[in-house]
């Protein structure tokens, strides 16, 4: 049965490359001024939260890592798991320049060639929320990691099928808690939480 405590997942803040809509995996980009800003403005969204005992774990690229500092985070442990995507001979590409050899394309129904399919993707979320679900036990979880990582995360989080996930909007550096009812029913209790006006943001 549920602890009471807390899952927390967190996106990295803005880079050049999600500024543009080029799809990020394995490169290491790094946050720009405003993606740096971003994770400062979370900080005090974080601090309201008032974590208990977090264990704090990050994505492998340095985007992850840096928003979690920039927020007053502890790391704890880097996951290889909550990489992003992996995009293959899409890295880099923007939807739009995709679909002009490849009409129709998304990641959600094709995957990317010479990457991961949506159903390897989900693994890995799986995965992260096995061990999530048991530090649960001791405090509060914190995942720091990526926009398309936290939208199957989410998904699998909820029991839904992967595919769910192209239904959600996660902001850079932006928070979402995740719990459990007194049944053990998965819920999401705040989702985009951010420290700037999200209203205002003109990228993705």
């Amino acid at each position: 049965m549920s602890t009471g405590h807390r899952l927390v997942y967190i996106r990295h803040g803005e880079t050049a490359w999600s500024r543009s809509g080029r799809h990020t995996g394995a490169t290491d980009v790094p946050l720009t001024e405003t993606g740096v800003e971003q994770a400062k403005a979370l900080g005090p969204v974080l601090a309201d939260l008032a974590l208990a005992d977090p264990t704090v774990l990050v994505s492998p690229r340095a985007r992850a890592a840096a928003t979690a500092e920039l927020a007053g985070l502890t790391v704890t442990a880097v996951d290889p798991d909550l990489a992003e995507w992996d995009y293959g001979d899409y890295e880099g590409r923007t939807s739009a320049e995709i679909r002009v050899d490849d009409p129709g394309w998304t990641v959600w129904e094709s995957g990317s060639p010479g990457g991961e399919t949506l159903a390897q993707v989900a693994e890995r979320a799986d995965r992260v929320l096995a061990r999530a679900r048991a530090a649960m036990a001791d405090g509060d979880v914190v995942l720091v990691a990526h926009g398309h990582l936290g939208r199957v995360l989410t998904a699998r989080f909820l029991g839904q099928a992967p595919e769910f996930g192209r239904h959600m909007m996660i902001l850079p550096a932006s928070a979402a808690v995740f719990g459990f009812d007194r049944d053990d029913v998965p819920q999401i209790s705040r989702f985009g939480l951010t420290g700037y006006a999200a209203a205002h943001y003109s990228g993705r």
